[in-house]
């Protein structure tokens, strides 16, 4: 009897992910991504740390640090800012860098993961920016049409 390497393993489970399915574990990864400071951060570590604030960020990813990402993110607490750095970190979709100065500098940047996931997290910002006057106006068509 042929025994399965660890290998061959994930490669069977790989190919049987299907998120339309109840029990598949990329739910609860399409349900971190679908996070609107998972989102927010993801697109802002592609910053070029020129725009002004409520402009788009726009350029290549780079590293960036807690402070500026925390000014950057209006709105967003401590607490949750960290908890979600934390988790993406935990995905391996940012690099957490802390540097021995007083205080200590933490910087984030994008991993190889990171980056593949970048663009579209900045097009989905993009589009939501893009379509809000669109998609609030067909609110009022249809709570005018259903009130």
């Amino acid at each position: 009897m042929a025994t399965t390497s660890a290998a061959e393993k994930r490669a069977q489970a790989k190919a049987e992910y299907n998120a339309f399915l109840a029990q598949c574990p990329s739910r609860n990864l399409l349900d971190r991504l679908a996070d609107k400071w998972v989102t927010l951060i993801l697109s802002a570590l592609g910053s070029d740390g020129s725009h002004q604030f409520g402009a788009d960020c726009a350029g290549q990813p780079r590293p960036m640090r807690y402070s500026e990402l925390s000014r950057m993110l209006a709105g967003v607490s401590q607490k949750m800012l960290t908890q979600t750095l934390r988790s993406l970190e935990r995905d391996g979709l940012v690099t957490r860098t802390a540097t021995p100065t007083v205080p200590v500098t933490v910087t984030y940047e994008l991993t190889e993961l990171g980056l593949s996931l970048h663009v579209t997290m900045r097009a989905l910002k993009s589009w939501a920016q893009d379509h809000m006057d669109d998609v609030l106006s067909h609110r009022t068509t249809y709570d005018t049409r259903t009130g």
